[in-house]
């Protein structure tokens, strides 16, 4: 099991590098060199390619090949796809005078990133039992993490120092590690290939069609990633207001708070497997509430360097926690035969609430001020903490052999038990 987590390790952690440097280092390279913040907001648009992932999941788990492994294959494609798209960057040493091509090699990057990702989560559903799902998304959340440390931080360090083409060569250097680690990896094989893509179409409807999923899907999952990401949504222009330079806000946000995120997704994977999903999910959901508590100065305009980056990190902290636990819920609906593209679209979902959160709270802000817009958000995240719980207590899962159908167990001793 130890390989196989470190397999996906390296694979979550090289599809997040790009997007890292992409979000957050491109972004304050191109400012440096004197960018619109209109111009900026364009390239953050390429972001939006990663919810829509869900429209070609199907594609992947319909088609693969036998030999060399249905998804091995596509990831073999993918990774090295990722590693080309960096080194495409290399004769744009002035990116702020390339606009155009820049920001279409990173479109490019995102979509490949994205469906590499979808490649690897239906390899991580048919690897990992119930019992390790929790350390497995704990992985990939941290993972992501990980991706915006080294790609928006490390590389903008190696930039400031070497130069345009040490950081793009880092990133690729990087990067070509996991397409190693895919030439090495052997995929089970698989016995539940489905026969048509029309079947394999159909899945992005019939995952819901499991005990609970709907409940979980349109009712948890709204609740909690909209009313983190009202807060979150928040934090940027409150620093702003509070006067913080947006030097300081890109370090802050986009580096510092990453850290103790990892830690926690690793902690949280390994509390889901230890105490449950349900249990966990309390813990994150009054986390957040808490930490979200704490934010409330910012929110009043007061922003000390220390406490408001102490605030900052255990937010961050308490939203990774909730986050490892709706990945792994979402792994449990997931079905071995079309685990692309039901993990990727139950995924997607959340991530569209997230852009969603994001405009409600902003809007609402402009007219009830954002401590009252951060207060409707603990409403939200504790409704969504207390019906995922009674969905955990109602709907416990166990899961079958890799290659077997996912079932529901009547109870929660018949979980334990096959954990």
């Amino acid at each position: 099991m130890r390989g196989r987590l470190g397999t996906l390790t390296a694979l979550y952690v090289t599809q997040y590098l790009g997007i890292g440097f992409i979000t957050i280092g491109l972004t304050a390279i191109l400012r440096d060199g004197g960018t619109s913040l209109d111009t900026l907001a364009l390239l953050q648009v390429v972001g939006l390619i990663w919810p829509i992932k869900f429209l070609w999941a199907p594609i992947l788990d319909r088609y693969g090949s036998r030999h060399r492994g249905h998804y091995r294959s596509w990831l073999l494609v993918l990774q090295g796809a990722l590693v080309l798209a960096l080194l495409a960057l290399l004769p744009f040493s002035r990116p702020a005078d390339a606009l155009g091509p820049v920001i279409a090699i990173c479109a490019a990057y995102v979509f490949f990133s994205a469906t590499q990702d979808i490649a690897v989560d239906a390899v991580a559903v048919r690897l990992l039992s119930e019992s390790t799902r929790g350390a497995g998304n704990g992985i990939q959340v941290a993972a992501s993490y990980l991706g915006n440390l080294l790609g928006g931080g490390a590389c903008v360090l190696v930039y400031d120092r070497f130069g345009w083409a040490s950081a793009i060569g880092l990133l690729a250097a990087l990067t070509a590690v996991g397409l190693l680690v895919v030439w090495r990896f052997r995929e089970p094989a698989r016995t539940d290939r489905v026969a048509r893509v029309g079947t394999a179409y159909r899945a992005l409807l019939s995952v819901f069609g499991q005990p609970g999923c709907r409940w979980w899907t349109f009712g948890v999952v709204p609740l909690v990633y909209v009313g983190a990401g009202m807060a979150y949504a928040l934090v940027t222009p409150a620093l702003v207001d509070a006067g913080w330079s947006l030097g300081r806000i890109g370090v802050v946000t986009g580096v510092v708070i990453s850290a103790p995120a990892i830690v926690a997704g690793l902690v949280a994977g390994l509390g889901i497997g230890r105490f449950g999903r349900g249990a966990v999910l309390v813990v994150g959901g009054a986390a957040l509430a808490v930490s979200t508590l704490l934010l409330l100065p910012l929110m009043n305009g007061r922003a000390p360097l220390g406490g408001t980056v102490a605030a900052l990190c255990c937010f961050m902290v308490a939203y990774t926690v909730a986050n490892v636990v709706l990945y792994t819920v979402n792994m449990d609906y997931s079905r071995p035969g079309t685990g692309g593209t039901d993990f990727t679209v139950l995924s997607s979902f959340g991530l569209i609430c997230s852009f969603v959160a994001a405009s409600v709270a902003l809007a609402a802000a402009e007219r009830i001020g954002y401590p009252s817009v951060a207060v409707a958000a603990i409403v939200l995240v504790a409704a969504g903490v207390v019906l995922g719980l009674a969905h955990q207590r109602r709907f416990p899962r166990a899961v079958g052999p890799v290659d077997g159908p996912a079932t529901a167990r009547p109870s929660a001793d018949g979980v334990r038990a096959a954990a």
